[in-house]
Protein backbone atom coordinates (compact mmCIF):
# COMPACT_ATOMS: atom_id res chain seq x y z
CA UNK A 1 0.00 0.00 0.00
CA UNK A 2 1.23 3.37 -0.91
CA UNK A 3 2.81 5.34 1.88
CA UNK A 4 2.94 3.18 4.50
CA UNK A 5 5.09 -0.13 5.76
CA UNK A 6 2.55 -2.42 4.50
CA UNK A 7 2.80 -4.15 1.39
CA UNK A 8 0.56 -6.88 -0.70
CA UNK A 9 2.03 -10.06 -2.35
CA UNK A 10 0.24 -12.40 -4.84
CA UNK A 11 1.23 -15.91 -5.35
CA UNK A 12 0.34 -19.06 -6.00
CA UNK A 13 1.26 -22.17 -4.58
CA UNK A 14 0.00 -25.76 -4.24
CA UNK A 15 -2.42 -26.23 -1.85
CA UNK A 16 -0.63 -29.08 -0.33
CA UNK A 17 2.56 -26.84 0.12
CA UNK A 18 -0.06 -24.16 2.18
CA UNK A 19 -0.55 -26.41 5.00
CA UNK A 20 1.51 -24.47 7.82
CA UNK A 21 2.05 -21.86 5.39
CA UNK A 22 0.66 -19.33 7.99
CA UNK A 23 1.94 -20.29 11.27
CA UNK A 24 5.46 -20.65 9.48
CA UNK A 25 4.91 -17.27 7.93
CA UNK A 26 3.95 -15.37 11.38
CA UNK A 27 6.79 -17.41 13.16
CA UNK A 28 9.67 -16.37 10.35
CA UNK A 29 7.94 -12.41 10.84
CA UNK A 30 7.63 -12.83 14.36
CA UNK A 31 4.02 -12.21 13.92
CA UNK A 32 4.58 -9.08 11.74
CA UNK A 33 2.57 -11.05 8.12
CA UNK A 34 -1.11 -11.64 8.17
CA UNK A 35 -1.43 -13.89 5.37
CA UNK A 36 -4.72 -14.75 3.65
CA UNK A 37 -4.72 -17.65 1.53
CA UNK A 38 -7.87 -17.60 -1.14
CA UNK A 39 -8.66 -20.36 -3.67
CA UNK A 40 -7.88 -19.50 -7.25
CA UNK A 41 -7.73 -22.45 -9.64
CA UNK A 42 -7.01 -26.28 -9.96
CA UNK A 43 -4.26 -27.69 -11.79
CA UNK A 44 -3.35 -30.98 -12.84
CA UNK A 45 0.20 -32.24 -11.75
CA UNK A 46 0.85 -34.07 -15.00
CA UNK A 47 3.68 -36.18 -13.83
CA UNK A 48 2.76 -40.23 -13.33
CA UNK A 49 4.02 -40.70 -8.93
CA UNK A 50 5.48 -44.08 -9.62
CA UNK A 51 6.90 -43.26 -12.68
CA UNK A 52 10.94 -44.34 -12.84
CA UNK A 53 13.50 -44.17 -15.55
CA UNK A 54 13.33 -47.82 -17.30
CA UNK A 55 14.27 -47.02 -21.13
CA UNK A 56 18.43 -47.03 -22.02
CA UNK A 57 17.44 -43.43 -22.86
CA UNK A 58 15.52 -42.24 -19.67
CA UNK A 59 18.65 -44.09 -17.87
CA UNK A 60 20.93 -42.35 -19.80
CA UNK A 61 19.21 -39.04 -19.36
CA UNK A 62 17.96 -39.20 -15.60
CA UNK A 63 20.18 -41.59 -13.89
CA UNK A 64 19.57 -44.68 -11.92
CA UNK A 65 18.08 -42.62 -9.24
CA UNK A 66 16.59 -40.06 -11.26
CA UNK A 67 17.97 -37.51 -9.32
CA UNK A 68 15.81 -34.74 -10.13
CA UNK A 69 12.57 -35.45 -7.13
CA UNK A 70 9.21 -36.50 -8.54
CA UNK A 71 6.73 -33.32 -7.42
CA UNK A 72 3.99 -35.91 -7.40
CA UNK A 73 5.24 -38.41 -5.96
CA UNK A 74 6.52 -36.10 -2.95
CA UNK A 75 2.79 -34.48 -2.41
CA UNK A 76 1.23 -37.84 -2.89
CA UNK A 77 3.61 -39.00 0.22
CA UNK A 78 3.30 -35.67 2.30
CA UNK A 79 -0.63 -36.03 2.11
CA UNK A 80 -0.09 -39.75 2.58
CA UNK A 81 1.96 -39.06 5.97
CA UNK A 82 -0.39 -36.38 7.24
CA UNK A 83 -3.05 -39.01 7.06
CA UNK A 84 -0.96 -41.57 9.04
CA UNK A 85 -1.09 -43.67 5.99
CA UNK A 86 1.64 -46.02 4.92
CA UNK A 87 4.29 -44.57 2.88
CA UNK A 88 7.13 -46.73 0.66
CA UNK A 89 10.53 -44.38 0.74
CA UNK A 90 13.94 -45.75 1.89
CA UNK A 91 15.00 -44.15 4.73
CA UNK A 92 18.88 -44.59 4.23
CA UNK A 93 20.00 -45.15 0.88
CA UNK A 94 24.03 -45.39 0.56
CA UNK A 95 24.62 -46.33 4.06
CA UNK A 96 28.03 -47.06 5.16
CA UNK A 97 29.20 -49.34 7.94
CA UNK A 98 31.26 -46.88 11.27
CA UNK A 99 34.43 -47.75 11.30
CA UNK A 100 35.95 -47.32 15.04
CA UNK A 101 39.20 -46.96 15.30
CA UNK A 102 41.25 -48.63 18.37
CA UNK A 103 43.34 -47.06 21.01
CA UNK A 104 47.09 -47.71 20.55
CA UNK A 105 48.04 -49.32 23.77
Amino acid sequence: IEGSSTFTVTAHIPVIESMNFGSELRKQTSGMAMPQLIFSHWEVVDVDPFWEPKTEEELLHFGDKADSENPALRYMNDIRKRKGLKIDEKLVEFAEKQRTLTKSK
